[in-house]
């Protein structure tokens, strides 16, 4: 074969990949990034970065192989490409190939057992993913054996409490009598119908400790905050006097008793609450509750809307509902499965975890789309469904098998980190990657089957260039 044969075929590899690959590339782009989008609308801002650093690094990673990749390759054949070509040609289909082709096969026979097997998996998953529990102890995603947790267990031992709470009242005026007798009954009562109530500090505490355990008879409260050095009254009151803090120290509870337990105190302040003033618990321990919140109902509507997005986007660019749902069939089917394997792996969600339905719909999406653009490539061409299923198996699956082989490698780093919430993670992700390779390589085909019946193909011609 003469160089210059090789060079026209360089050039026509050249042709078909910015043709037809790169717009497969740009649909699936663009798929995974309304995927991520979900992950902006989360109330969690670790959350939020998460997904534009995502968004980010898959844009960049698209350019770089768009302009920089393909162009490298390009150079690579044009000019030292003879040789290889020739051996590539006469050796015809791999190994690789004809494993993919013949397992595509036995996947057609067996489409409809495949499918239903799939589907009563996937609604397992989904059934007892509800019942999953939910982790935001900090401690709990520490080192077991770090001295730093070691040292806060400690002190937790010996002053009862390294937690607290805080009950924030505002009035007109917080320093008159009988709203200093409110505070001091709140502050004397929460140990005693609280059992995790360790101690309560007020101003009330502070003054009865410059009185012998006293309040003073005559009210004069003006007088006794004069008494009081500046730094340490600031902390329990502001000179407006319009505003003060009960600091309620608590035992360390886990999530769902710190809950209950804030509920408790709620109810509590609303049935003993001063006439004149108005209370606010804040605190760590509150904003740990937002985030079980968060991570329980928000997870749930981050997928649904990364799904809607998918399939609204998808809508625009193929204007057929049947095309623009097929590519999410497997991605339902994968959130239920990554939702069984938490559950019977005994992880509790965290702010990482939470994130795994936007990145099994951001990977599966774009392993879909492009299985499924070759797949309506090759009908295009004039071939028979299973005919079309095959090739595209066989042709794309092996590239997406070596992109999730890739990023299994590097995922698979997380899961020597002594830290339990990376290590977790990158469990979770090893696993839903997996999980998208097997339902792109296994499930797809046969929905691409099944479903073929609902998307008309127009035959056309192919142009050859060179």
């Amino acid at each position: 074969m003469s160089n210059k044969s090789f060079t026209n075929q360089s050039e026509e590899s050249l042709h078909r990949t910015v043709t037809k690959m790169v717009p497969a590339v740009m649909t699936a782009l663009i798929a995974t990034a309304l995927g991520f989008i979900s992950l902006y609308t989360s109330p969690v801002p670790m959350i939020q970065d998460f997904g534009k650093m995502l968004t980010v690094g898959m844009i960049v990673s698209f350019f770089v192989g768009l302009f920089l990749l393909i162009p490298i390759l390009f150079t690579r054949d044009y000019f030292f490409g003879s040789k290889k070509t020739k051996t590539v040609r006469r050796k015809g289909a791999g190994k690789g190939d004809r494993f993919l082709d013949k397992f595509t096969k036995q996947l057609i026979k067996l489409r409809w057992l495949i499918i239903l097997l799939a589907i009563l998996t996937a609604a397992l998953g989904i059934w007892v993913d509800t019942d999953a529990g939910v982790e935001t102890d900090v401690e709990s995603f520490m080192p077991q054996d770090d001295q730093a947790l070691a040292d806060i267990h400690k002190i937790r031992d010996v002053i009862g409490t390294t937690d607290q709470v805080s009950i924030v009242y505002k009035g007109e005026d917080v320093i008159n009598k009988d709203v200093m007798t409110w505070v001091d009954s709140v502050s004397e009562s929460l140990d005693d119908d609280f059992s995790e109530v360790v101690d309560a500090k007020s101003i009330t505490t502070a003054i009865k400790q410059m009185n012998d355990g006293e309040l003073p008879e005559d009210g004069d409260w003006a007088s006794q905050l004069e008494d009081m050095p500046a730094d340490q009254s600031k902390l329990l009151i502001n000179e407006e006097h319009t505003q003060g803090v009960i600091n309620v120290g608590i035992k360390h509870l886990e999530s769902e008793p710190l809950q209950e337990f804030l509920k408790d105190m709620e109810t509590y302040l609303e049935e003993n609450e001063a006439a004149e003033v108005e209370t606010t618990i804040t605190g760590k321990s509150v904003l740990d509750v937002e985030m079980i919140s968060a991570l329980t109902s928000g997870r749930y509507q981050m997928t649904l809307l990364g799904m809607g997005l998918v399939f609204l986007g998808l809508l625009i660019l193929y204007r057929h509902p049947v095309k623009a749902f097929i590519p999410l069939v497997p991605i339902i089917l994968i959130i239920g499965w990554s939702g069984g394997a938490m559950y019977f792996l005994g992880i509790d969600y965290t702010p990482l975890t939470a994130t795994l339905g936007a990145l099994i719909i951001g990977i599966g999406t774009e392993f879909t789309v492009l299985i499924m653009e070759r797949y309506y490539e090759e009908r295009e061409k004039g071939n028979s469904a299973e005919v079309a299923v095959r090739i595209s198996n066989q042709k794309i699956g092996k590239a997406i098998f070596t992109s999730a082989l890739t990023t299994i490698g590097g995922f698979s780093a997380l899961l020597i980190s002594d830290f339990v919430i990376l290590s977790n993670f990158g469990l979770m992700t090893l696993i839903n990657i997996s999980l998208a390779l097997f339902s792109t390589v296994v499930v797809m085909p046969v929905v691409l089957i099944i479903l073929d019946r609902f998307v008309k193909i127009k035959a056309r011609k192919e142009v050859q260039v060179g």
